[in-house]
């Protein structure tokens, strides 16, 4: 189930954005940043890894599904086990499957420039995706493909336990909600999801590739982030 959540303190001194080709930027000074070093993080760590194999394993041997079948290798996540910030991607693309990591090549480096928009290190967040195996010639997964996979999706989120969910694409946004309409009418709307009675606030926003072959919406992408940034400071997220 999901429900919205209205969240009016947004008020930012930077608010024009290239109509053609923009750019995210940001002009506020970097916030404090500090590293986990201390053991509970580390035990923390190797036991959200040890769930990962786990689950990994049980992706791999999902039987009789064309994703897998027309794939080269299985993509799970990538980045900080220990983040407050998990991103949900929609599918693997060919970078992807050749590196064996999340959010490669062009899109990966659109992906950093809006975190940096938002003074977030890439390298700080995690990143997966809605299905682990790259579609035949990249098309979008179907329904019964998405729901199928979001079962380990939902269960990876619950492995990680993230402070923020941010639902990239409208793949990712109808594997968490279940939401299969048009992406524009519930972008930049803070939301909820229970998994296994805990509460994750989760907003959902156009994925970069999206925004690669159309950057007329960077200017929504840019509203959304901003969005982003004030609940990360409205719940007092480091990172």
């Amino acid at each position: 189930m999901t429900k919205k959540i209205l969240n009016q303190n947004a008020n930012y001194t930077l608010e024009i954005i290239r109509s053609v080709e923009e750019e995210f930027t940001f002009e506020k000074k970097p916030i404090n940043r500090f590293q986990i070093t201390n053991g509970f993080e580390n035990d923390q760590t190797f036991s959200k890894r040890d769930k990962l194999d786990d689950l990994k394993k049980k992706v791999d041997s999902i039987d009789n599904c064309n994703l897998k079948n027309h794939s080269k290798k299985i993509i799970m996540g990538s980045g900080e086990l220990n983040s407050p910030i998990m991103i949900i991607g929609e599918a693997p693309g060919l970078d992807e499957e050749n590196s064996g990591l999340t959010f490669e090549g062009n899109v990966g480096q659109l992906l950093e420039k809006m975190l940096l928009a938002i003074e977030i290190q890439r390298k700080k967040i995690y990143t997966t995706y809605s299905v682990n195996f790259r579609p035949p010639n990249d098309r979008k997964p179907s329904s019964s493909e998405i729901k199928r996979y979001s079962i380990f999706l939902k269960e990876h989120i619950s492995i990680i336990d993230p402070k923020i969910l941010i639902l990239m694409g409208s793949t990712a946004m109808e594997a968490i909600t279940g939401f299969n309409g048009k992406i524009s009418n519930e972008r930049g709307q803070w939301k909820e999801i229970i998994l296994k009675n805990k509460t994750y606030p989760l907003i959902i926003t156009y994925s970069p590739s999206y925004l690669i072959r159309y950057p007329e919406f960077k200017k929504y992408s840019w509203a959304d982030l901003k969005e982003i940034r004030n609940k990360i400071q409205d719940l007092n997220i480091r990172i």
